[in-house]
């Protein structure tokens, strides 16, 4: 009975070491993500460029990551989950390191580029980690507490870049940020490495040629593909975050001009919005096993929409109540879209968790350039109307999704 004790003792102690250690590696990750979006009026001044072009960092980074995630779908699923993860990690570190030392934008540009190949391991491999090692009663907590941890990387990274932006010099910056990765990834390899070691991952595909290996990648992508569902879980998440993630980084040029003049740092500040975001993921999972994830996709596309047009009053409060409402509406159609793919995949789960991603960030990588148009043609008024026009064809992605029978809540929660 003792022994039996003990060996529970030991899993609960091996399922919160695994937890906090992708947690904390997702805080790393994120805070080097979007540490630039806090920064654009630095990189701006530091590399000679307009404003309103400094966003494409972003852009950038989110265009490589996109892609990357398909890659270390393949890479996980072929040599397991530990070993991408932590060699990315200190691989990243070693990156942060080159951004001290870049001269010119399309320097950075290129680094970021590199970056966002780095950045991608996590991300791609987190949720696959977590249905291979963890008990499925404690699933559906896990990602939360792990959108929970790529809000607060995200608030951090942003708050961080624009008090880095405001008091000091780009290299200055760049040696924090290195610094803080170091420490970070240090600490997560520690957490997650014992964890390996004793419950190996359980997805490694062992075949005997390339091609035929190949073949198998291609047909558990083509699978996810093909699934309907999944197809319009792919849209809602990419377009959602398409809007959301890029009118944070135009409202900090609005905060900036006239007649707002807010300092660098204090137009960081709006990402303190995110707050409500990291608060409703956090709780996600007990509304989807109450109400169903169809009620909370219609509920937080209202929520975004209403966001949006909050903002257009155009004073200050109102527009930090439309971001504390278009954050909190997104985090939870992230939410509620990671656990629909996290559930819904029997097999290939890496893959179906990376293509999820994909369209995710390629949503980031385009939304730049699309509302960087709307911006140029009416200010922050356009970056409005440009954001509505994709958040209704988000709710026709939503309407179509239930259209397909739902799980009932008791199915759900045994998943």
């Amino acid at each position: 009975m003792q022994d039996e004790l003990d060996a529970l003792i030991d899993a609960r102690r091996r399922d919160k070491k695994l937890i906090w250690g992708l947690c904390l590696a997702s805080v790393v990750v994120y805070i080097n993500l979007y540490l630039m979006q806090g920064m654009l009026p630095l990189i701006a001044e530091q590399f000679s460029v307009a404003p309103a072009k400094a966003p494409l960092i972003l852009s950038f980074t989110s265009f490589s990551m996109a892609f990357s995630l398909l890659l270390y779908a393949i890479l996980s699923d072929r040599i397991g989950r530990h070993w991408p993860i932590l060699i990315s990690l200190w691989l990243l570190v070693a990156s942060d390191l080159m951004l001290v030392f870049v001269a010119d934008f399309e320097a950075l540009m290129w680094t970021r580029l590199l970056q966002g190949v780095l950045l991608a391991a996590v991300p791609a491999i987190a949720m696959a980690y977590f249905k291979e090692q963890l008990q499925p009663a404690i699933m559906l907590k896990a990602a939360a507490v792990y959108i929970t941890a790529n809000s607060t990387g995200g608030i951090l990274g942003r708050l961080f870049g624009g008090l880095m932006s405001q008091y000091f010099a780009w290299q200055e910056a760049m040696w924090i940020l290195c610094l803080l990765s170091l420490f970070g990834v240090a600490l997560a390899s520690y957490l997650l490495t014992p964890i390996t070691e004793l419950r190996p991952a359980t997805g490694v595909a062992k075949l005997p040629g390339f091609w035929r290996g190949m073949q198998r990648d291609v047909q558990g992508f083509w699978y996810h593909l093909t699934d309907a569902q999944m197809r319009l879980i792919y849209g809602i998440g990419g377009l959602a975050f398409m809007v959301m993630v890029n009118q944070f980084s135009f409202i900090q040029l609005h905060l900036m001009a006239p007649p707002y003049n807010w300092s660098r740092f204090e137009a960081t500040l709006i990402f303190l919005c995110y707050s409500s975001g990291t608060v409703a993921s956090y709780f996600t999972s007990r509304w989807i096993v109450k109400h169903g994830q169809l009620k909370l996709f219609q509920l937080s596309l209202a929520m975004m929409l209403c966001g949006s047009l909050l903002t257009l009053a155009d004073t200050e409060p109102m527009i930090c109540l439309g971001f504390l409402l278009t954050a909190c509406g997104f985090f939870i159609i992230h939410s509620c879209c990671n656990s629909f793919v996290a559930m819904r995949a029997m097999s290939h789960r890496a893959k179906a968790t990376s293509l999820y991603l994909c369209c995710y960030y390629l949503g980031a990588a385009v939304g730049g350039p699309y509302l960087m148009y709307f911006w140029h043609a009416a200010d922050w008024s356009g970056v409005v109307l440009g954001s509505l026009l994709i958040l209704l064809l988000t709710g026709v992605a939503i309407w179509r999704l239930g259209r397909f029978r739902q799980p009932a809540v008791g199915e759900l929660a045994s998943v």
